[in-house]
C-alpha cells in the first residue's frame, strides 16, 4: 500500500540468474541488483534457510535481517488468510454481504448493483476504486509524509456504506485498498473483536510470528524508509486502512509465514492455508492470470506454480512469493520506495521465477 495505489503489478524481469550458481550467490547477486540503502532477500528451500543482506549505506545498528519491516500492500496476505480461517471457524461466511455487518440500523444490505460480499472484497471485485473519492483532499496536504493517517477507521466504514460502486459486484477486477480496509472492517464487526487483535490471535500468535507488528516500534526494531532523494520517511500510519497494509516483519518471519503456505498441514491454520492457495478467479488479458483469495497465482516459466504479492509504502518496498513445486519461499526487502528506479520487485520476481 502507498499512496496513491500499490505496487502489485510486476516490472519488467530483471536478468535471470546464471546456471550452477549457489543460493547464496544468487541473493548476493540480487542484493546488488536493487540501489537502496539497507536490502535483504530471504530463501527457503525445503525449510532450509539463506539470509542475505547490504545496501547502498552503512550497516545499521539492528542486523538488517533482524529488524521489521514495512509490508504496504503485501498485508493482504494476512488479512486474506484471516479470512479463510474465520470462515472455517464458522465465525462468517464468504457469500456475506459486508453491510449487513456494518450497518448500526440493520438496514438494506443490497446496494444498487446487488450485494458486496467478504469475498469481493478481498478478491478485487467489489467494484470499488482504489480509495475512497474523499481520501484524496485530506491527504494531499500530506501526501509525502502520512497520508493514511488521518482517515479514521468510522470514516472508511461510513464512506463504504455511501458508496456506488461503478460497476456490478463480481464482474470486474479492480485492485483496490479502499475493498480490503472494509473487510477489516466487517470482520471486526461481525466477531466483536478489533483487527488488529483478531490477526494476532488468529494467524500472529498461532503461527509464531513474534517479529510480526501491527504498528511503529521505533528504529532499533523496525527499518527507516527513505526517499529517492535520500531524505528519511516517517514509519508508515495506517489509519483506517489497517487490513490494507499495517504489517510490518522481520526477514525471518516472512520466510515463517511462506513457509507455513508450502506445508500448511503441520500447522493450527491448515485449512485455511489450503484455502488461500486454491484459485478462485481469473483475470487480465486473455484471463490468463487466476487469483486466489489473496495471492497473485501466475506460471512458472519452467511450468511451475507461483505465488506473490508485492508492496509499498512511502519510503519502503516488499516482495513475498512462494513455489509449492520447488518447495521455494522468497522474501524481499528495500527501504527505498518502489518506482522505475527500484529493481526489488523484478530482481524478486525473476528470481522466483527461475528457481
Amino acid at each position: 500500500m502507498t499512496a496513491p495505489t500499490g505496487t502489485d503489478r510486476v516490472a519488467p524481469q530483471a536478468a535471470p540468474p546464471r546456471t550452477g550458481e549457489s543460493d547464496a550467490e544468487r541473493l548476493d547477486g540480487a542484493v546488488r541488483a536493487v540501489d537502496a540503502p539497507d536490502v535483504v532477500f530471504a530463501l527457503s528451500r525445503h525449510g532450509r534457510r539463506t539470509v542475505r543482506s547490504g545496501g547502498t549505506g552503512p550497516p545499521p545498528p539492528t542486523p538488517r535481517d533482524r529488524l521489521r519491516w514495512e509490508l504496504g500492500s503485501a498485508s493482504k496476505p494476512y488479512t486474506g488468510l484471516l479470512l479463510a480461517h474465520l470462515v472455517h471457524l464458522g465465525a462468517v461466511h464468504g457469500g456475506d454481504p459486508a453491510s449487513r455487518h456494518l450497518r448500526p440500523d440493520g438496514g438494506p444490505a443490497v446496494g444498487p448493483r446487488g450485494p458486496i460480499t467478504l469475498t469481493h472484497l478481498v478478491t478485487h471485485t467489489s467494484g470499488l476504486p482504489p480509495l475512497p473519492a474523499d481520501f484524496y483532499p485530506q491527504a494531499l496536504p500530506r501526501w509525502g509524509s502520512d497520508p493514511y493517517g488521518g482517515y479514521p477507521p468510522s470514516r472508511v466504514v461510513r464512506a463504504f456504506l455511501r458508496s456506488r460502486p461503478r460497476h456490478a459486484p463480481g464482474t470486474r477486477w479492480r485492485y483496490s485498498n479502499f475493498g480490503v480496509a472494509v473487510l477489516g472492517h466487517v470482520l471486526a464487526a461481525a466477531t466483536g473483536t478489533p483487527w488488529e487483535a483478531l490477526v494476532t490471535d488468529h494467524v500472529l500468535h498461532p503461527l509464531g510470528l513474534a517479529g510480526t507488528g501491527l504498528r511503529p516500534a521505533g528504529p532499533d526494531t523496525d527499518a527507516t524508509g527513505y526517499r529517492s532523494d535520500g531524505t528519511a520517511t516517517p514509519p508508515l500510519r495506517t489509519g483506517g486502512f489497517q487490513a490494507a497494509g499495517a504489517v510490518r516483519a522481520t526477514p525471518h518471519d516472512l520466510l515463517t509465514f511462506l513457509e507455513a503456505h508450502l506445508a500448511p498441514d503441520g500447522t493450527p491454520l491448515a485449512a485455511a492455508l489450503h484455502e488461500v492457495r486454491r484459485p478462485v478467479l481469473r483475470r487480465g488479458f486473455g484471463h490468463r492470470h487466476t487469483h486466489t483469495l489473496t495471492w497473485f497465482h501466475h506460471p512458472a516459466a519452467d511450468g511451475g506454480t507461483m505465488y506473490f504479492h508485492s508492496g509499498a509504502t512511502l519510503g519502503q518496498t516488499a516482495f513475498l512469493g512462494f513455489r509449492p513445486d520447488r518447495g521455494a519461499a522468497l522474501a524481499a526487502v528495500c527501504n527505498r520506495r518502489h518506482g522505475p528506479d527500484n529493481a526489488l520487485i523484478a530482481t524478486a520476481h525473476s528470481l522466483l521465477q527461475d528457481l
